[in-house]
């Protein structure tokens, strides 16, 4: 003779396998948020300010994790909220706290010294103190310390500490590490 279970017995069991899957479900989600939040973050890029290094709509992860043991330092490329609407901005870091910028005739000048920047392809770097809105950046410029001064690499087409002048590092949200997509694009930064 056949053992059958009572009907009662099944339905425990198929509750507590669902029961089972909502609590890993919840789990898996917290996790990813806390991942989100603490760890790394996709962003998609909006604007051709950081053409030719990444393109309009290419999807990059930043990273936060080292934010919290050091500084962005020259060279980097960042995310940050942009001081004049809060939205992400990415751009990338040329001076940070203490140090002088002055713009020679197309030109950055860090602390008296031109800057080598083949990422710009040979693109003009000019003020941008003279349109509208802007926060009337004159030079030579100090960056104030607790800051960063960041430019787009597409300079003739890039809104950045020329306009809006230089961002405090409590507003900078990660580093960027790499593109994900589209896969013709994938590289590290």
């Amino acid at each position: 003779m056949a053992r059958h279970e009572a009907p009662d017995a099944t339905e425990r069991r198929e509750r507590s396998g669902w029961g089972w899957f909502a609590l890993w479900l919840v789990a898996a989600v917290a996790v990813g948020l806390v991942v989100k939040t603490f760890v790394v973050t996709p962003y998609v890029v909006p604007t051709g300010s950081m053409r030719d290094t990444i393109m309009e709509g290419d999807v990059l992860l930043g990273e936060r994790v080292s934010l919290y043991f050091g500084d962005p330092e020259v060279g980097d490329v960042v995310t940050f909220d942009s001081p004049l609407d809060g939205e992400t901005l990415i751009k990338r870091v040329v001076a940070v706290g203490g140090q002088t910028i002055e713009l020679v005739n197309g030109a950055v000048h860090v602390d008296g010294e031109p800057l080598d920047e083949p990422y710009v392809e040979g693109r003009p770097t000019y003020s941008l103190s003279d349109l509208p809105g802007s926060a009337g950046i004159t030079y030579p410029y100090v960056v104030p310390e607790g800051c960063v001064w960041v430019m787009g690499d597409n300079r003739t087409d890039s809104k950045d500490s020329r306009y809006f002048g230089a961002v405090s590092l409590d507003d900078v949200t990660s580093r960027a590490l790499f593109i994900y997509w589209p896969l013709d694009h994938v590289g590290a930064l």
